[in-house]
C-alpha cells in the first residue's frame, strides 16, 4: 500500500500545476493533504470527483488558510473531523479515517514563525495532540500519522542545524516533543529506511533554497508500533515543484 502525504500550500494552486495527473500516475491508495486553504465547494472538481477515490475535506472555518483532506481508493468504516478541540479545530487541523486494521491521521500542525503568539499557540497544540492520541487506545498502535508537523527533529533533518537553534521549527523544546511522542511507540518511517542526510521536504522561496536544496525535513509519516515492521519503503519526491513542499511517500504492507 502506498500513503502519500502533500502539503499543497493551496489545492487550486497545486491543481493548476499538474496536481490531479500526478495523482493519476502515482496512483497512491492514500493521499493526505495539508494546507488546502480552500472551503469544500472551491477545491476543484477534477480532484474531488477523481475515479477510483473517496474523499474527506476539513477545511478551516477562516477562509484561504490551513485546512486537511485525504482521499483514499477505498471507503473508510468510520471518519473523524478534528481533535476535539475547538480551539485547535477552528483551524482545520487533523481529519482521520479508520480501517479494521489500521487508521490513518492527517495532520497540519501549528507554525511559530510569525511570532511568540503563534509559538505558544503551536507548543499548547502539541502537548494537546499527545494527550488526545494517548486516549485513542485501541487505535494508537495501528495509527498512521501523516503530514506536516512543522518540526525538524534532529540536526540531520535540517541543513544548517548551528544558524537554526533559535529559529521555531528547530526549537529545543519542539525537538524533544518529537523525542517523547516517538518513545510512546511510534516509528519515524524515513529513519527505519535510511539514515541518509540532506533529505528535506520543504524549502523557503527565498535565496534559490530549493535549487541549493537548503532545507527542512518538518513533513512525516509516524507509524504506530503494530505497523513499524511492515514498513516496506520510502521516498521523498524532491522533484516535485507544486509546492514550498514535496510529496512523501510511505510504502507499507497492509
Amino acid at each position: 500500500m502506498k500513503i502519500i502525504s502533500f502539503n499543497v500550500n493551496g489545492i487550486r494552486s497545486a491543481c493548476s500545476k499538474g496536481l490531479v495527473d500526478w495523482i493519476k500516475v502515482e496512483e497512491p491508495d492514500i493521499i493526505c493533504f495539508q494546507e488546502i486553504k480552500a472551503n469544500i465547494e472551491n477545491i476543484p472538481k477534477e480532484l474531488v470527483e477523481l475515479e477510483g477515490y473517496y474523499s474527506y475535506w476539513y477545511p478551516a472555518v477562516k477562509k484561504g488558510y490551513s485546512g486537511v483532506g485525504i482521499m483514499s481508493k477505498y471507503k473508510c468504516q468510520n471518519i473523524t473531523y478534528g481533535i476535539d478541540n475547538e480551539f485547535y479545530d477552528f483551524e482545520g487541523r487533523c481529519i482521520r479515517i479508520d480501517y479494521e486494521k489500521f487508521s490513518v491521521l492527517c495532520a497540519y500542525f501549528p507554525s511559530g514563525t510569525t511570532g511568540d503568539v503563534r509559538q505558544d499557540f503551536k507548543e499548547s497544540f502539541l502537548d494537546y495532540f499527545t494527550k488526545y492520541i494517548l486516549k485513542l487506545e485501541s487505535l494508537n498502535k495501528r495509527l498512521i500519522i501523516a503530514g506536516d508537523v512543522n518540526i525538524c527533529h534532529k540536526p540531520i533533518d535540517i541543513h544548517n542545524p548551528v544558524s537554526n537553534k533559535n529559529s521555531s521549527g528547530f526549537l529545543p523544546q519542539e525537538r524533544e516533543w518529537m523525542t517523547d511522542f516517538i518513545s510512546l511507540g511510534y516509528a519515524d518511517a524515513l529513519r527505519q529506511v535510511s539514515q541518509e542526510p540532506h533529505q528535506y521536504t520543504w524549502w523557503t522561496f527565498r535565496a534559490g533554497a530549493r535549487e541549493r536544496n537548503l532545507g527542512w525535513r518538518i513533513d512525516y509519516h509516524l507509524v504506530g508500533e503494530e505497523l513499524t515492521p511492515l514498513i516496506k519503503n520510502y521516498k521523498i519526491h524532491n522533484h516535485i515543484f507544486m509546492s514550498d513542499h514535496c510529496p512523501i511517500e510511505l510504502e507499507i504492507d497492509l
